[in-house]
């Protein structure tokens, strides 16, 4: 490694930017609309003026493009910054799940301030020593070392009509409680789910498992990714 790789974090940029780069990129990484200042303002728990100041200044610092009123989009300098947190966050999650014995619900938090405080080198020791993973706990590929993310294939749950399956690939890790439940409910990574029924006016789907059935809400089945079978 060159003395540059090697460099601690700071040399990154503030732990703030990395933070809204990551989440701008995460809003369209499984769906195509683009992020408006307030989804911004809401994810982040920031008052949109806050927000408005921020992205003014990674605008500056050439990390997003954005009009007033328009969306954020992330320049190719901030995509690259957006992967290499990631990068980190999902090896953390990886490592906190696979050698330290945390729950998939329980590592969210942690990487968000992990991530902030290793260096490049540190990180790619701990890529190493897990096997060079491609993907977290959730099913979320993990970014290469020099930034390229692999395509996915997937498709939402709340996309399957009655009678189709599929083997689930990525599950959303936004709510802890909700990764708890379907976890008891035997869906998880790698399980093949067959949506049996679609409520015609509610939503829910009646979801079965290899080894149970489960009726899903909108939202819950919404937090769920497979890959055809």
């Amino acid at each position: 490694m060159t003395a540059g790789q090697n460099s601690a974090p700071s040399s990154r940029g503030s732990t703030a930017a990395e933070d809204y780069v990551k989440v701008i990129y995460a809003h369209t990484e499984w769906q195509d609309e683009p992020m408006m200042p307030s989804q911004l303002a809401t994810r982040l728990g920031l008052a949109a003026s806050t927000v408005t100041e921020m992205v003014k200044k990674l605008a500056a610092s050439g990390l997003v493009r954005h009009r007033p009123y328009g969306a954020i989009e992330l320049t190719p300098d901030g995509r690259l910054l957006a992967l290499r947190l990631l990068r980190r966050h999902r090896l953390i999650e990886t490592w906190l799940v696979s050698q330290l014995g945390y729950g998939w619900d329980e590592v969210h938090d942690e990487a968000d301030v992990l991530e902030h405080a290793m260096s490049d080198r540190l990180v790619e020791a701990l890529a190493a020593s897990l096997g060079h993973p491609v993907r977290d706990p959730h099913g979320d590929a993990i970014p290469a070392a020099d930034g390229a993310m692999p395509a996915h294939d997937a498709r939402g749950l709340l996309e399957l009509q009655a009678g189709e399956s599929g083997t689930v690939t990525r599950i959303s890790d936004s709510d802890p409680e909700l990764l708890r439940y379907l976890a008891g409910n035997g869906i998880e990574l790698d399980v093949l789910v067959t949506v049996a029924e679609r409520g015609k006016y509610s939503g829910t789907l009646l979801v079965r498992t290899p080894e149970t059935n489960v009726h899903l809400s909108p939202e819950a089945a919404g937090a769920v990714w497979v890959r055809g079978d």
